[in-house]
C-alpha cells in the first residue's frame, strides 16, 4: 500500500523537543550592545521565516534599539497596578497563548512588580521555555548572585537585582557581547548609552576604566567556564579519553609531609604562568593515619586553598592508579610528583609507582620535583 504524503512528513519531521532552547547574550556593563545583538538575531531569524516576537525589550531611549524594535511583532505588555500606580510587565500568558517559535526577553535579572505572575523575570522565562518556545535573553555579569559582592568591592555599587548562578548556566548557548572599555567610554561620551546630563557622572563612577576592565575580565572568565564545561561534557559523552590541551590543568600529588607545601607552591607558580586550573590531590591508600599526620595534611590543604587550588581527596589501593584516573576524568595536562632524596628500596618503589602512572594515564606531562624530607 503506497504511503500518503502525511506519512512521509511524519517520518522526516524532527522529534518534539522537551522544552525551548535558551540563548543568553552576556555583557559586562550596560551599553556593550547585548539588546542590539539580541534584536539583530531576532530580525535575522524573522527574515528566515521563523515566527519571532518581542516579549519585553526596553530601549532606555537608545536610538539603535528604537530603530530595530518596530521590525518585529511585540506582544502587548500586561498592566499591573501597585500602590496606585500602573506599571507594565511582560505578559507570560499572552506569549504562551500566541505560541511563537522564538521570543525576545530583555533584562533577565529584572524583578517584577508585586502582583505579577512570578517574582522574577527569569521565572517567566522558565515557564516560556517549558512551553517549548525558544528564548533569547540578556544579562550583565554583575547581576549574577555570587559575583554581586565582588562587583560591589570593585565599583562601590550595590547590585540589587540578581539571578541565582544556575540561571545563566541553564542556557543552551551563551554569547559574550564584548566591547573594549575604551570603546564603551567613547560610546558613553557620544550619548549612545545615557543622556548627556548623566554621562559625566557615569564616567566618574561605575564606568571608570579600571572598573570596566575588571568587569570585563569577570564576564570573560564566566564564558570561559561555560565553554570549559561544554567541552568536558562533550568529551565525556563521546567517551574521548585522550586529553585535548586547549586549557592547561595541573595536578600536584601530595602527602601529609610538610615538605609538600614546596610542591604546592611550585605548582601554583606554574599554574599562574599558564593561567591554568590547579588541583592538589591526596590519595588515601588505607594505611593507619596518625592524628599528627592528619593535622599536617589539613595544614597542607589549607595552604593549597590559600593559593587558589582545588583540593581533591581520593581513596584507593594505588596512588598511581588513582592519579591516572583523576587525570582522565579532569583532563589534566600536567602532573607534579615530589621525590625525596632517598636510595635503596624506597627509590625503587617510587620509580615503580611513577612508571605505573605513565602506563595507566592518558598523555600528560610529568614533573618530578626533588625535595628534602622534613
Amino acid at each position: 500500500m503506497p504511503k500518503k504524503p502525511e506519512d512521509w512528513l511524519e517520518k522526516i519531521a524532527p522529534p518534539d523537543k522537551p522544552k525551548g532552547i535558551f540563548k543568553l547574550f552576556l555583557g559586562y556593563a550596560p551599553g556593550v550592545g547585548k539588546t542590539y545583538s539580541m534584536l539583530s538575531e531576532g530580525i535575522r531569524r524573522h527574515r528566515r521565516e521563523e515566527d519571532v516576537v518581542i516579549g519585553f525589550v526596553e530601549s532606555h531611549g537608545r536610538k539603535g534599539i528604537e530603530e530595530l524594535t518596530p521590525m518585529l511583532e511585540a506582544i502587548p505588555r500586561r498592566k499591573v497596578v501597585y500602590k496606585g500606580t500602573i506599571f507594565e510587565e511582560m505578559d507570560v500568558d499572552a506569549i504562551i497563548a500566541r505560541r511563537p517559535a522564538v521570543v525576545l526577553v530583555d533584562e533577565l535579572a529584572h524583578t517584577n512588580i508585586p502582583g505579577s505572575k512570578h517574582r522574577k523575570r527569569y521565572e517567566d522565562v522558565q515557564e516560556i521555555l517549558a512551553a517549548k518556545i525558544d528564548v533569547l535573553s540578556t544579562l550583565n555579569i554583575q547581576h549574577m548572585e555570587s559575583l554581586a559582592p565582588t562587583v560591589r568591592t570593585i565599583t562601590g555599587v550595590t547590585v540589587r537585582e540578581t539571578v541565582p548562578d544556575w540561571v545563566p548556566l541553564m542556557a543552551n548557548e551563551t554569547v559574550m557581547v564584548d566591547l573594549t572599555p575604551e570603546a564603551l567610554q567613547h560610546r558613553m561620551e557620544r550619548g549612545d548609552v545615557y543622556s548627556q546630563e548623566k554621562v559625566h557622572q557615569a564616567l566618574q563612577n561605575f564606568f571608570r576604566r579600571g572598573n570596566l576592565i575588571a568587569l570585563r575580565e569577570l564576564a570573560l572568565r564566566q564564558v570561559a567556564e561555560h565553554v570549559d564545561r561544554s567541552l568536558e561534557s562533550y568529551m565525556t559523552a563521546k567517551e574521548i579519553e585522550e586529553n585535548w590541551p586547549v586549557r592547561e590543568r595541573l595536578a600536584v600529588c601530595i602527602s601529609s609531609n610538610p615538605a609538600a607545601q614546596y610542591l604546592i607552591a611550585r605548582g601554583a607558580r606554574m599554574a599562574r604562568r599558564l593561567d591554568a586550573d590547579l588541583y592538589v590531590v591526596h590519595v588515601d591508600t588505607g594505611g593507619d593515619e596518625k592524628n599528627s599526620d592528619e593535622k599536617l595534611l589539613e595544614a597542607n590543604f589549607r595552604f593549597a586553598e590559600d593559593l587558589g587550588a582545588k583540593v581533591v581527596r581520593l581513596r584507593g589501593k594505588s596512588v598511581a592508579d588513582m592519579m591516572a584516573e583523576l587525570a582522565r576524568e579532569k583532563h589534566i595536562t600536567q602532573v607534579i610528583f615530589g621525590r625525596s632524596a632517598v636510595k635503596g628500596i624506597r627509590k625503587l618503589l617510587y620509580l615503580s609507582a611513577v612508571h605505573r602512572f605513565l602506563q595507566k594515564a592518558p598523555a600528560v606531562d610529568v614533573h618530578i620535583v626533588t625535595h628534602e624530607e622534613e
